[in-house]
C-alpha cells in the first residue's frame, strides 16, 4: 500500500499548518500513529489469527475477501468458473420486493395526476398515469403496446398533458363544514369561536380582500376571541415558500396567484400577502388539554387548519392555542404552493405521504436520495427507503416523501424539473443525474428500513471462461439445492485500501483520534478530486482548500474537516468532529467490525464441522424466537440496534417518543443451543451465528471461546460491550449461516462487444430503447443469472459460489482490465453514454 505523505511525528488528522489556531496537545497519545500506515497497521490484531501471512508495507495492497473472513465454499467438489461480476453497471440489476412479495418495477414515466374526490367521505384516490390500476396494485403497460392496449406514446402524453393545463378549476373550490366539527371542538372553543372558525374555515384557504374606495385593497380583519377585529399589516412571503413548479404559472389560477415569485410583488403592484386570518382559544393551564386541542385541529381538518402556541399573549391563567389555515407548503416542506383556486385545500383531504418508485444507476442510495431532496426542495430526512441498494448496478425500488402540502403533480414536475427542461425531453430521455422517479402515488404512512421480503437479480457474469456447459450447470444446481455462506459481503467492508471496520474498532475502543486519521487517510485509485483533496490537507494543511475540492458525495471526509473548519482549525475534538458524521454512517462502521467477526467465526464452523448438517452446541431459534433484525445485505439494509431503527420512524412523534417506543417493543430473540437429543430435529439452514453484542448467546464449545479471542485481541471486553457513548454499545444480533436462493434461473449468452448491454433496465424498455440483442456468432461467453434472496443476503456472496473467485472491487477490475472482450469495446453501441462506462469508475454522483 502507499504511504501517505506526511511529516514525522504528526497525525494524518492533524498536518501542521499556519491555518491551525493551537497546536494538539494529544499528537502525544498518538505516536503509535506516526509511522506511515500499511496495511498490517490499519487491519485488526485480530487480523493475526486468520491465519494469514503479513501483508507488508508493499504499494497498492488492497483488502481481499481473506482479509474479513470470507474464504469457505459449498461446493468444493465443483470446478471454478472464471467470470467478471459486475463489469458494466447494467450487468447488475436489482428489483425490491416489496411485503406483499411483489417485484417493483417502474411501470409508467408518465406525469401521474390526483384523481378529483367523488365525495366528502370518499377515500383519496391513488396518483393515475397510463397505468392501469386496480385497488393498490397496478398493471405494467410494455412500451411497444398499442393504442388499442391503453399505451400512450410520446405524443399522446404531450397532448394530453396541454389539455390538463387548460382545464377548469375543481368544483368544489372551498371546504365545508360539517356538524362533527363543532361537536368535537365544543370541549375547548366557546360557541362565539366555533362560529369564527366555520367563517374562516368556509372562505377558504384564500384570504377575502376588502374594497377601498377602488384604488387598493387592504387585508380582511382578524378574528380573535378576546378583542374586536383588528387590521394585520402582511409582510411579503418567503421566496421559499414558492414550489418551483408554481412560480411563473398562468393556468388554471385565473390570477388569482400571479406573479408571485421571488420579487414578493403581484399584478397589482402590492406586497404578496400572508393570511391575517386566526382563532385564538382562551387560556388554557392544563397541558394535556392543549394538546388534545393540537391533535383534535390535526385530524379533524387533515392538516388544512394547523394550531400552535399563542407566544404574543402573555396570560397568567395559561397557554391560548391559534388556530389558523396551514402556511403554503404546510408540514414543513418547502416550496409547497397551490397552483390553482382552492387546491390547497383539496391536497390536505389526501393521505400525508406520497410514495415513488425510484431507479438509480450507479449512485449510492443516500446520494440519490440527497440528489431528489435538492431537485424536490425539501429535507432529506422527509425521505425514506425500506432499503439501501447498491451503488455499482440499476437499482429499483419504493421512496416515501412527507409530502407537506404538495400533490403528486408538484413532486413529479419538480424531480423532473419540469420548466428547465420540457416535457418531450422527459419522457424520451433518460433521468439526469442517473436518477428517474415513477409511479407516484398517496399513502398514509411512510416506509421504514425492513419494509421488505427481498431482492430480486438479474445478474449477467461476461468473460467466462469454463471447462464445460455441464460445469455451470452443476454449479448453478449447488447453488439452488443447498445455497450459499451467508458471508457479509466485501461492500460491508468498503471498497477502499483502509476498511470501514478497522474505523469501527477505533470507535469500539474510543480512539477517536486513530479513527479520524483512517477516515482521512490516502487511498490507492481514488477519483482525482477526492485525492487533491486529501492532498490539500495531509500535505499542504489547507482546510479551506481541502474543503473547496471534497466532493459531496463523501460524507465522512466532509463532516470531519467542516467540524475542524468551525474549530478555526483546531483538531483536538476528535471526538466532536466524529460526532458531525450522520449517525446511520457512524454505526455502519461499528456493525462493520461485527461482519467482520460474524465471517470470521462461521468460516471457522465450517471448516470444522462442514457445511451438511446441524452439530451440538450450534445455535438456532426456538419455535417462538420471532423476527430478528439483521444487518444490511446486498441491497438492503435492516438496523442490528432498537434505537437506530426508531431512527427511521417517520411518523410525526418526538425522536425521544419514537426511541421510547422502539425499545418498549423490542426484545431480544429466544434462541437455543443444540445437543445430541435434538441436532436431528433442525437442519443446517436453521443454524445462526451471533454478531458479537450484549444481547445475544454465543455458540459452545471451540467457537463460543473464538469470539473471546476475536474481541480480546482487539482489546474489547467479551463481558462488557457498553460503551460511554451509548450509540456504540454493541447489543448484537444473529444471522443465518446459509441462504438459499428463491427462482433460480439461468442462461448462457453469447458477446462480442463488452458495451453492449445484455439485460435491459426498465426505464430504457419503457422509453423504447432497443432491447438488448444477442449475438448468435460472439467471440465471447456470458452467464446471466436471475434469482431471489431474501433480506440481508448478498448477491456477489452467491455467485462467489458460482466462480471460486474473489468479488472484491479491485480484483473484478483487474479482471476487466485484463479481458480479452476489451479490445472489442464499442463496435456494436451508438450510445455515447454507455461507452464510457468500463470498470465503474464512472461517477454518476454530482461532484
Amino acid at each position: 500500500m502507499a504511504s501517505v505523505n506526511k511529516r514525522d511525528n504528526d497525525d494524518l488528522s492533524q498536518p501542521p499548518s499556519p491555518k491551525r489556531v493551537r497546536v494538539d496537545e494529544s499528537v502525544a497519545e498518538d505516536k503509535a500513529h506516526d509511522s506511515p500506515q500499511t496495511l498490517d497497521s490499519i487491519l485488526p490484531p485480530s487480523h493475526a489469527l486468520l491465519g494469514l501471512p503479513p501483508t507488508g508495507d508493499a504499494l497498492g495492497v488492497q483488502v481481499s475477501e481473506k482479509d474479513v473472513g470470507i474464504s469457505e465454499y459449498i461446493g468444493h467438489d465443483v470446478a471454478p468458473i472464471h467470470a467478471i461480476i459486475k463489469q458494466r453497471f447494467t450487468d447488475f440489476l436489482v428489483y425490491e420486493v416489496d411485503l406483499d412479495h411483489e417485484v417493483v418495477h417502474l411501470k409508467s414515466l408518465a406525469m401521474p395526476s390526483s384523481a378529483k374526490k367523488v365525495g366528502a367521505e370518499s377515500e383519496p384516490a391513488v396518483a393515475t398515469s397510463d397505468v392501469k390500476t386496480e385497488g393498490t396494485h397496478s398493471e405494467v403497460v410494455p412500451a411497444n403496446a398499442t393504442k388499442a392496449s391503453e399505451a400512450l406514446t410520446v405524443q399522446e402524453v404531450l397532448a394530453e398533458e396541454d389539455v390538463k393545463e387548460k382545464e377548469d378549476i375543481p368544483e368544489d373550490e372551498n371546504p365545508s363544514w360539517k356538524a362533527t366539527y363543532a361537536e368535537n371542538l365544543a370541549r375547548f372553543l366557546s360557541d362565539e369561536s366555533i362560529g369564527q372558525l366555520k367563517q374562516m374555515y368556509e372562505e377558504g384557504p384564500e384570504p377575502p380582500r376588502i374594497s377601498d374606495n377602488g384604488w387598493v385593497t387592504r387585508p380582511a380583519q382578524v378574528a380573535d376571541v378576546e378583542g374586536p377585529a383588528r387590521p394585520v399589516d402582511a409582510p411579503a412571503e418567503s421566496a421559499e415558500a414558492e414550489a418551483p413548479s408554481s412560480r411563473g404559472k398562468r393556468s388554471g389560477d385565473r390570477g388569482r396567484g400571479r406573479g408571485r415569485g421571488r420579487g414578493g410583488r403581484d399584478k397589482r403592484g402590492g406586497q404578496t400577502r400572508e393570511d391575517p386570518r386566526k382563532i385564538v382559544s382562551k387560556p388554557m393551564d392544563d397541558k394535556a388539554e392543549r394538546t388534545a386541542l393540537h391533535k383534535a385541529i390535526r385530524e379533524l381538518f387533515g392538516g388544512k387548519l394547523e394550531s400552535q402556541t399563542d407566544t404574543t399573549s402573555n396570560d397568567d391563567e395559561g397557554s391560548r392555542i391559534m388556530i389558523k389555515w396551514a402556511r403554503v407548503g404546510g408540514g414543513g416542506a418547502r416550496g409547497g404552493a397551490r397552483t390553482a383556486r382552492g387546491e390547497r385545500g383539496a391536497r390536505g383531504d389526501y393521505p400525508p405521504y406520497i410514495h415513488f418508485t425510484l431507479q438509480k444507476t450507479n449512485r449510492d442510495t443516500q446520494d440519490a436520495l440527497a440528489y431528489i431532496s435538492r431537485t424536490i426542495h425539501c429535507n432529506v430526512k422527509d425521505l425514506s427507503v425500506a432499503g439501501t441498494k447498491d451503488k455499482r448496478g440499476v437499482t429499483v425500488q419504493r421512496v416515501s416523501l412527507r409530502r407537506g402540502n404538495r400533490s403528486v403533480e408538484d413532486i413529479w414536475k419538480a424531480a423532473h424539473q419540469l420548466g428547465r427542461r420540457s416535457m418531450e425531453e422527459v419522457l424520451s430521455q433518460r433521468g439526469e443525474r442517473g436518477v428517474r422517479i415513477a409511479d407516484l402515488n398517496y399513502r398514509k404512512a411512510g416506509l421504514e428500513l425492513g419494509m421488505l421480503k427481498g431482492n430480486a437479480f438479474v445478474i449477467t457474469l461476461r468473460g467466462v471462461q469454463v471447462d464445460s456447459m455441464e460445469t455451470i450447470d452443476k454449479s448453478l444446481s449447488v447453488l439452488k439445492h443447498k445455497g450459499f455462506i451467508n458471508y457479509y459481503g466485501m461492500q460491508r467492508f468498503g471498497t477502499a485500501a483502509v476498511p470501514t471496520h478497522s474505523i469501527g474498532l477505533a470507535f469500539l475502543k474510543s480512539d477517536w483520534h486513530k479513527a479520524v486519521s483512517l477516515i482521512l487517510q490516502k487511498r490507492p485509485g481514488e477519483h482525482p478530486d477526492v485525492e487533491a483533496a486529501r492532498d490539500a490537507w495531509l500535505t499542504d494543511g489547507d482546510l479551506d482548500r481541502a474543503l473547496a475540492l471534497m466532493p459531496r458525495r463523501v460524507v465522512a471526509e466532509r463532516c470531519v474537516l467542516e467540524s475542524f473548519k468551525k474549530q478555526k482549525g483546531d483538531t483536538r475534538n476528535a471526538m466532536g468532529a466524529l460526532s458531525t458524521i450522520p449517525r446511520n454512517l457512524r454505526l455502519m462502521y461499528i456493525h462493520a467490525y461485527q461482519s467482520y467477526v460474524w465471517n470470521a467465526i462461521v468460516s471457522e464452523r465450517i471448516r470444522i464441522h462442514g457445511c451438511d448438517k446441524p452439530v451440538p452446541g450450534d445455535l438456532v431459534f426456538t419455535a417462538e424466537g420471532g423476527k430478528v433484525l439483521e444487518s444490511e445485505g446486498e441491497g438492503d439494509e435492516m438496523r442490528v440496534d432498537e434505537d437506530l431503527a426508531a431512527d427511521q420512524t417517520k411518523e410525526p412523534a418526538s425522536s425521544r417518543e419514537r426511541k421510547r417506543a422502539a425499545r418498549a417493543k423490542w426484545e431480544p430473540p429466544s434462541v437455543k443451543t443444540l445437543t445430541e437429543s435434538d441436532v436431528d430435529q433442525y437442519s443446517i439452514f436453521d443454524v445462526i451465528m451471533p454478531l458479537p453484542g450484549r444481547d445475544v448467546s454465543y455458540p459452545g464449545g471451540k467457537l463460543g471461546d473464538r469470539y473471546r479471542e476475536f474481541l480480546v485481541a482487539d482489546g474489547l471486553d467479551p463481558d462488557n460491550f457498553i460503551r460511554k457513548q451509548k450509540e456504540y454499545t454493541l447489543n448484537g444480533s444473529y444471522r443465518k449461516i446459509l441462504q438459499l436462493p428463491k427462482d433460480i434461473s439461468w442462461s448462457v449468452l453469447k458477446y462480442t462487444d463488452p458495451d453492449v448491454p445484455l439485460a435491459q433496465a426498465d426505464e430504457d424498455a419503457l422509453l423504447g430503447f432497443d432491447a438488448p440483442a444477442v449475438d448468435e456468432n460472439g467471440k465471447f461467453l456470458a452467464l446471466q443469472v436471475r434469482l431471489t434472496l431474501g433480506t440481508a443476503a448478498y448477491a456477489t456472496m452467491a455467485l462467489r459460489e458460482v466462480t471460486k473467485m474473489d468479488t472484491s472491487s479491485h480484483f473484478q477490475s483487474g479482471l476487466t482490465l485484463a479481458s480479452e472482450d476489451q479490445k472489442f469495446r464499442g463496435l456494436g453501441d451508438d450510445d455515447e453514454a454507455t461507452k464510457k462506462d468500463l470498470t465503474g469508475d464512472v461517477d454518476l454522483s454530482e461532484p
